[in-house]
């Protein structure tokens, strides 16, 4: 989606997260009105948690993730009010999530804009799992923790931490304290990936989701790219490199 949406006033707009009494009079200098349901745009005032938790409250509706300035200290140039003007003259970068799908032959299913976790049920047992990609053995066995399942924004994330690395194109699989010691593979983003559990118990998760799935032994899992994006605006902020800085050394906001 381009930023047409911007050409809409007044823009109703549902905002999410924290500390939302330091965002409010901010926004109402611009022309929005502020709803519960069915807003063209979902603005997230926190972390990474926060968009995460707004695309699963508000799947395919246009995010814009801004963090929130008690917890995330800013560089000069993203300041709040400075962001915001740019966001509604639409002088914000615009990127299309991918989105990762996971389903059981029981009709289970989770969605998520990071990754996608299959991972130890029982902390002091390690799981055996085997990968095919495209019906090609991948790896016929795997000892290890846990199997991460990242799209490329969210291979900074728990993929980065396994791998010291992340990626712009594909998917990512991480293997988690492999025995092998082998720590990731990165396919085509058009792979369709099966998992079969050889050892469980495990749990399934995704994002920030509380929602857990139960896998026994010999349990299957079919994962791959939705054919569903999310638009969000402003990743280069949210993401900036010096306003990380400042949140890693732990400078307080003034």
């Amino acid at each position: 989606m381009s930023t047409s949406i911007f050409s809409k006033k007044p823009l109703n707009v549902k905002v999410v997260g924290r500390n939302l009494d330091d965002l409010l009079p901010l926004l109402r200098q611009f022309p929005v009105n502020l709803v519960d349901k069915d807003p063209d745009l979902v603005i997230t005032y926190g972390g990474d948690g926060a968009l995460l938790g707004a695309e699963r409250d508000f799947p395919g509706i246009p995010k814009f993730p801004l963090r929130d300035a008690r917890q995330n200290p800013k560089c000069p140039k993203h300041t709040e009010a400075a962001t915001l003007e740019k966001l509604f003259a639409g002088e914000l970068k615009t990127d299309n999530l991918l989105k990762l799908v996971a389903e059981t032959p029981n009709g289970d299913q989770l969605t998520g804009i990071n990754d996608i976790v299959i991972t130890r049920k029982v902390v002091s047992s390690a799981i055996r799992y085997r990968i095919w990609i495209d019906g090609e053995l991948h790896r016929p066995q795997v000892v290890a923790d846990s199997l991460v399942v990242s799209t490329p924004f969210g291979s900074t994330g728990y993929f980065q931490s396994i791998t010291n690395g992340n990626f712009l194109t594909g998917i990512g699989l991480a293997f988690n304290n492999a025995m092998d010691l082998q720590r990731y593979s990165v396919i085509d983003q058009t792979s369709q990936i099966t998992v079969e559990l050889l050892r469980g118990p495990a749990v399934m998760m995704t994002d920030n989701d509380p929602k857990l799935i139960e896998l026994d032994t010999n349990a299957q899992v079919r994962l791959r790219l939705s054919d569903n994006s999310t638009t969000v605006f402003g990743l280069e902020v949210f993401r900036c490199l010096d306003c990380y800085d400042l949140r890693k050394n732990g400078i307080p906001t003034s």
